[in-house]
């Protein structure tokens, strides 16, 4: 893997995160670092540009009502496939296995272990073979979160479109492309959250 690529990966989990003090200090970092490589900062540059000019409060608003108050533009990569369905337990087992084999103690922070910033961030600092494969096989997921935050005008969409573009092949056309391309959907049989439905996209604005 290319030093770009690990700098997206580093870069994407930082601008995918709640937006803190902390993450507002490192724009700089993310820009110079970015800046190394042609083109890689334009996709970028929307969520730093805010982060630099806008309100905190405002922003952590805007990312809790985006991002953890809804399922739109969930993070969690196996939401997309599996729902909350039974099997989404031992989805999440996998994906704490891998990092148990990395010989490195990955601190989860609370979340879900296949929460995107997490996996990027393990990507670009811990195992990045591994990682990209995590990455590879929920690229589904990374796939339909692009296309919600699109629809949403949300300007996380083209970090989300980097990321894809690390991977091998092109960005299906649209949400219906994605699900050929992937040969499933989350089961129907859900214990909490309602799995995603491809037939029942949300349309903008709703």
């Amino acid at each position: 893997m290319s030093r770009a690529d690990q700098v997206t990966f580093l870069a994407a989990a930082w601008c995918l995160s709640y937006p803190d003090e902390q993450l507002v200090e490192r724009v700089p970092l993310m820009r110079a670092a970015l800046g190394e490589f042609a083109g890689a900062l334009a996709a970028f540059a929307p969520v730093l540009d805010a982060l630099e000019s806008k309100d905190l409060m405002a922003l952590q608003s805007v990312y809790v009502k985006e991002f953890d108050l809804g399922k739109r533009h969930a993070l969690h990569l196996s939401y997309w496939t599996d729902g909350d369905t039974r099997r989404r337990g031992e989805v999440l087992g996998a994906f704490k296995k891998v990092y148990r084999g990395s010989d490195t103690l990955v601190d989860t922070r609370g979340e879900l272990p296949d929460y995107l910033p997490m996996v990027l961030e393990y990507t670009a600092t811990v195992d990045l073979n591994a990682g990209k494969e995590l990455l590879q096989q929920y690229r589904p997921s990374l796939e339909l979160i692009k296309f919600g935050l699109q629809r949403d005008d949300l300007a996380h969409s083209a970090i989300l479109q980097a990321i894809c573009n690390t991977l091998p092949g092109a960005s299906p056309a649209d949400e219906q492309a994605v699900m050929r391309m992937a040969g499933y959907g989350p089961p129907t049989e859900s214990v909490g959250l309602d799995p995603y439905d491809p037939r029942l996209l949300p349309m903008k604005g709703a």
